[in-house]
C-alpha cells in the first residue's frame, strides 16, 4: 500500500473487484432478461422493486466503505487492535441491518409497491420479488462486508472470487427456478429472488472462508465480543454519509418511476432495462473506487500526499475511459442493447433515444465518482453527500418533472445530463478544497 508503484497498486487493487462487478452486473442483467420472457409487466415490477433493493445494498455497501476506510487507516498507522476490533463491530452491524430489512420487508413489501403503480399485476409480481429478497437478504449483508474487510488489507482477488462465485450461481439458478427446468420447480418472478438470494449466501459463505484463511492481517474473533460505540461511530462517521447518498439514489429511483408510470407502464420498464444496462459501464467505475478508497486511506494514515495526489489522477484517467465506452455502446446499438430484455416495438421507440440522451451524462459522472471516493478515504463523507443530494433530489426529479410534463416523455431523459454537469462542477471545487486544504499541507508538514 505504501510503497508499491501507484498505477501498479491501483491496477491490482481494483482490476479483481472491475471484473467480479462486472459478473454482478451481469447476473443483475440475467436476472431481468429472464424476467422479461415472464411479461413486460413483470420487468416493470423488478423496476419498481429496485429502489427498495437499492435501499438494501446502500445500507450494505455505505457500512462497508466505512469499515474499509477505519480499517485500512488502522493498518496504515499501524494499530492492530483497532483493526481487528473493526472488523467484529462490522460483521455485527451487517447481522443488524439484515434484521432491520427482514421485518421490514415481510411486513411492508406490498405497500410499498403499491404506492408506485395501480396495475394489480404488477403489485403482485414486485411484492413477491421484494418480500423474498428482503427478508433472506442475510446473504447479501455478510457478502459485502466480508468483502470490504478483504478489500482493507488489498486481498482483493478473494473479493472477486467471492463475489464471482456467487453471481455465478444466481445465474445458473435463474432459469432454472424460473422456468422449472428438469426437477427444479416452476416458480416464476420468485424463482428470480431465490437465484438472487441463494448467490449472495454462497458469497458470504466464500467470503467468511477467505477471511479466516487467506486473510492473516485482520483477526476475526467473537470471543468476549461486546459492541464499540466508539468504533461504530467512526465507522458510521464514513459510512453514514455514503449510505445516505446511495439511499437518495432510491429516493430518486422511485421519484422517477411515479414520473414515468404517469406516461405508461413501458415507460418504467424502459427505466428498468436502462438501470441494468448502465449497471455494466458503471460497476467498473465502482471497482475502481473500491481500489482508490484503500490506498488513498493508508497513504492518509501514512502521511504519503503524493500517491495520493498519484491516486486520484490515474482514477480520473481510468474512469473517463470506461465512461467513453459506454457512451459509444449506448449511442452505436441502442437497439441491439435493448433487444436483450425482449423489447417490443413501443419499448424500442421509447428506449432507444432515452439511452442516447442518458449517456451524455457518464463522462461527468465519472469525475464526481472519483471524487467521491476520495472525500470517503479522507473522511469528508459529507461533501460527496452533498453533491449527491444537489444531482439526484434537487435536479434530476424537479427537473424531469417540469420536461416531462411542457415537452413530454422524449423530455424527460434530458434531466440526467443536466444534473451531471451542475454536479460536475461542485464536485471539481470540492476536489479543489480537498488537495488544497488536506492532501497538500500534509506534505508541508512532513
Amino acid at each position: 500500500m505504501g510503497v508499491m508503484p501507484v498505477n501498479r497498486l491501483l491496477i491490482t487493487m481494483s482490476l479483481p473487484m472491475m471484473i467480479s462487478m462486472l459478473v454482478q452486473a451481469l447476473y443483475n442483467v440475467v436476472d431481468s432478461v429472464f424476467v422479461s420472457y415472464i411479461s413486460e409487466d413483470a420487468l416493470a415490477a423488478v423496476g419498481l422493486a429496485f429502489p427498495a433493493q437499492n435501499l438494501m445494498i446502500s445500507v450494505a455497501v455505505g457500512t462497508g466503505v466505512g469499515i474499509n476506510a477505519l480499517l485500512s487507516k488502522s493498518l496504515g498507522e499501524k494499530n492492530q487492535e483497532v483493526a481487528d476490533r473493526t472488523a467484529v463491530n462490522g460483521i455485527f452491524l451487517a447481522f443488524c441491518s439484515w434484521l432491520a430489512f427482514a421485518v421490514l420487508g415481510g411486513l411492508f413489501s406490498r405497500t410499498f409497491m403499491e404506492l408506485q403503480t395501480p396495475v394489480a399485476s404488477i403489485v403482485d409480481y414486485g411484492t413477491t420479488y421484494l418480500s423474498i429478497v428482503s427478508v433472506v437478504s442475510m446473504g447479501m449483508m455478510f457478502q459485502i462486508c466480508f468483502e470490504r474487510l478483504l478489500q482493507s488489507t488489498g486481498k482483493t482477488i478473494y473479493t472477486m472470487i467471492s463475489q464471482a462465485t456467487g453471481a455465478i450461481c444466481n445465474i445458473i439458478l435463474d432459469p432454472l427456478l424460473i422456468f422449472g427446468v428438469g426437477p427444479f420447480p416452476e416458480l416464476g418472478i420468485a424463482g428470480a429472488a431465490w437465484a438472487t438470494v441463494l448467490g449472495q449466501i454462497v458469497g458470504a459463505l466464500l467470503g467468511l472462508y477467505c477471511n479466516l484463511r487467506r486473510n492473516p492481517e485482520v483477526s476475526i474473533s467473537f470471543r468476549g465480543f461486546r459492541p464499540s460505540g466508539i468504533i461504530i461511530r467512526k465507522i458510521y462517521a464514513v459510512g453514514v454519509p455514503s449510505i445516505i447518498m446511495s439511499s437518495i439514489g432510491s429516493v430518486m429511483t422511485f421519484g422517477m418511476n411515479k414520473i414515468l408510470g404517469a406516461f405508461n407502464s413501458t415507460a418504467v420498464a424502459v427505466f428498468s432495462a436502462y438501470f441494468k444496462l448502465e449497471s455494466f459501464i458503471f460497476m467498473p467505475v465502482f471497482g475502481l473506487n473500491n481500489g482508490i478508497v484503500p490506498i488513498i486511506a493508508y497513504n492518509y494514515g501514512a502521511r504519503k500526499p503524493e500517491r495520493i495526489s498519484r491516486t486520484v489522477q490515474l482514477g480520473v484517467l481510468y474512469a473517463v475511459a470506461i465512461m467513453a465506452v459506454g457512451v459509444a455502446l449506448f449511442w452505436i446499438v441502442p437497439r441491439q442493447l435493448l433487444g436483450i430484455f425482449n423489447a417490443s416495438a413501443q419499448m424500442l421507440e421509447i428506449g432507444v433515444p432515452a439511452l442516447r440522451v442518458i449517456s451524455l451524462s457518464f463522462l461527468f459522472a465519472a469525475f464526481g465518482i472519483v471524487t467521491s471516493s476520495v472525500c470517503q478515504a479522507l473522511g469528508k463523507g459529507v461533501l460527496s453527500l452533498m453533491v449527491s443530494v444537489l444531482r439526484q433530489l434537487v435536479l434530476i426529479l424537479p427537473a424531469a418533472w417540469l420536461l416531462g410534463r411542457f415537452f413530454g416523455l422524449s423530455a424527460v431523459w434530458l434531466a440526467f445530463p443536466f444534473a451531471e454537469i451542475f454536479s460536475f462542477l461542485l464536485s471539481a471545487i470540492f476536489m479543489t478544497y480537498l488537495f488544497r486544504t488536506i492532501i497538500r499541507p500534509m506534505g508541508q508538514r512532513r
